[in-house]
């Protein structure tokens, strides 16, 4: 039984629907968010790289990535290593569009926690750290929807982070994807 009800997962939620909210009336929707952050960890990414990370078609990197310049949160570039292909970096405009989405989440954690006093904010902070730390080192159970992990756990795969810090499969850098260990 789940102690924790799934709590953090009903919080987190409920930010993330005030995030999407806000990004919404800036014109910008979750896949469009999620594509302008990758650019930002990312510059100088080409949308073949960005379609495997993102796991989308080449039609919808080339419809998002358009859709996003004509904006203004990104920009294209030649690539003078690949003449077919375009490098992508995001603009001034779409690292405004992080700040406001800190800005958000700072404010809904100070509302959450404004009547915990100092103890209990210290203590709560250091359980999240804790947890963080465990959630970083330990094997990580990815739902695969189908076969078994070979202990009887229908649907479930064991991963694991990279330990150099590059997604194993694009070798992109400061990637913490988690990656599986075993096929379904």
């Amino acid at each position: 039984m789940d102690k924790t009800e799934r709590k953090m997962t009903k919080i987190a939620r409920e930010l993330n629907k005030l995030t999407v909210q806000a990004m919404k009336e800036k014109g910008i929707g979750t896949a469009e968010f999620d594509f302008i952050h990758l650019v930002r960890h990312h510059p100088g990414i080409t949308q073949a790289q960005l379609r495997e990370e993102l796991k989308i078609d080449k039609g919808a990197a080339a419809r998002r990535a358009a859709s996003l310049e004509a904006k203004g949160y990104l920009i294209r570039r030649d690539n003078p290593e690949d003449k077919r292909s375009q490098l992508l970096y995001a603009t001034k405009k779409a690292e405004g569009l992080k700040n406001s989405k800190v800005s958000i989440e700072s404010t809904f954690y100070e509302w959450l926690m404004e009547e915990l006093d100092e103890s209990e904010t210290e203590h709560f902070c250091e359980m999240l750290d804790r947890l963080s730390e465990i959630e970083k080192r330990k094997p990580v159970w990815i739902f695969a929807g189908k076969g078994t992990d070979g202990q009887g756990r229908k649907g479930w795969l064991k991963g694991r982070r990279c330990a150099t810090g590059k997604n194993r499969e694009s070798g992109l850098p400061g990637e913490n994807r988690i990656r599986s260990e075993a096929t379904l």
